[in-house]
């Protein structure tokens, strides 16, 4: 198993290198990665040089383009969560760009940083007042409550490798069950799903041998591709059926 999971964990390094690519724009090195946004569009990042340090940036891509599809983040409760969900990875606003600054020798810990503030943000405020009444995350959070499971929410873990991943529900260990760590995803697709898995591979092997992983697919409008489904399970990620939510309290809330 050992083995296997070390193979996998290779082949996902091989993709990440071989799909990233560089370019010079305006005095900016342009860092195209293989990650997709919601446009099937590979997200990219700008590095900048300044005294032996590195600042790395979205360019506003992220905040723009979901303002260009009616989503506002001006209320008192997407600001907060905004910001909330920012400071788990360590990047910043400026204005309306992804920022985050590092040193040569942590360049790569904070441009994976940036990279997953981009998905996470992405995923989260995707949403319109006209045709979703809340967010994804808003909704698991109260089913959560409603349903007695004690959780602590946005914690960040390092993995094996060094890098920090944010989880968004961390339900602690009790006498009947092991710690669950439990993710919320609002429009599953194979990058989101890759995205967890990479996450709990990365970090089971500094949690208790028993900690297990949860991921709750959004399901309202489309359902969730096989593909999706198998690649979590792949990796030892249960995957619930927001519309099938409640065959899992028990195995939540215990």
């Amino acid at each position: 198993m050992i083995e296997e999971v070390s193979k996998l964990m290779d082949q996902y390094w091989t993709w990440l290198r071989d799909k990233t690519k560089l370019r010079e724009v305006g005095g900016h090195i342009e860092i195209t990665t293989p990650y997709l946004d919601r446009h099937n569009d590979r997200l990219q990042i700008y590095a900048s040089k300044s005294n032996g340090h590195f600042a790395l940036t979205d360019d506003g891509y992220i905040i723009q383009d979901l303002q260009s599809s009616g989503c506002e983040l001006k209320t008192k409760k997407r600001r907060a969560l905004l910001e909330m969900t920012l400071n788990g990875f360590g990047v910043h606003l400026k204005g309306e760009a992804l920022v985050v600054e590092t040193t040569p020798e942590t360049f790569a810990h904070k441009k994976h940083c940036l990279v997953q503030a981009m998905l996470a943000v992405n995923d989260l405020f995707y949403v319109s007042s006209a045709t979703v009444a809340n967010l994804f995350w808003e909704d698991v959070s109260d089913w959560l409550t409603l349903r007695d499971v004690r959780f602590t929410p946005r914690v960040k873990f390092t993995g094996k490798s060094g890098y920090d991943h944010l989880f968004d529900f961390v339900i602690p260990a009790s006498r009947r069950a092991p710690e669950r760590i439990l993710q919320a995803i609002n429009r599953p697709s194979r990058d989101s799903a890759q995205a967890v898995a990479f996450g709990w591979i990365d970090t089971k092997e500094v949690r208790a041998p028993s900690s297990r992983a949860f991921a709750m697919l959004n399901d309202s409008e489309h359902e969730p591709a096989p593909a999706v489904l198998d690649a979590l399970k792949n990796y030892s990620v249960e995957p619930i059926r927001w519309s099938q939510r409640e065959s899992a309290v028990e195995s939540l809330a215990a």
